[in-house]
């Protein structure tokens, strides 16, 4: 297991999960890629056509292959996770901030 002290935490995790670095490589890859979509849909998702949102997933998972490349050293992954929960907490407030400006506007019902 010394071997394995070069990855970053996250890619270790899964490799140490399934026993076999190819099955946790692609894990990670798929990881990184639901970590990609989750911050794209809440950060900068716009109402597309069917036509360009094949597109722009498409290209999303190709350079993922890049950011899997990276993340063998890099936390890539956490990196990933820390910005979806940024994202999150931040629509969970815009959410809240327009419920509370809606009640103001109608009166308080």
């Amino acid at each position: 297991m010394e071997e394995l002290r070069s990855f970053s935490p996250s890619l270790r995790f899964f490799i140490q999960l399934t026993n076999d670095i190819q099955t946790g490589v692609m894990l990670q890859y798929v990881f990184i890629v639901i970590l990609s979509v989750i911050v794209y849909r809440l950060g900068f998702a716009k109402k597309l056509s069917i036509g360009k949102n094949i597109v722009i997933y498409f290209s999303l998972c190709v350079g993922c292959v890049l950011m899997l490349f990276f993340s063998y050293a890099l936390p890539i992954a956490e990196g990933l996770g820390v910005a979806a929960l940024l994202l999150i907490v931040y629509k969970i407030r815009l959410h809240q901030s327009k419920r509370q400006t809606q009640k103001e506007v109608t009166g308080g019902k």
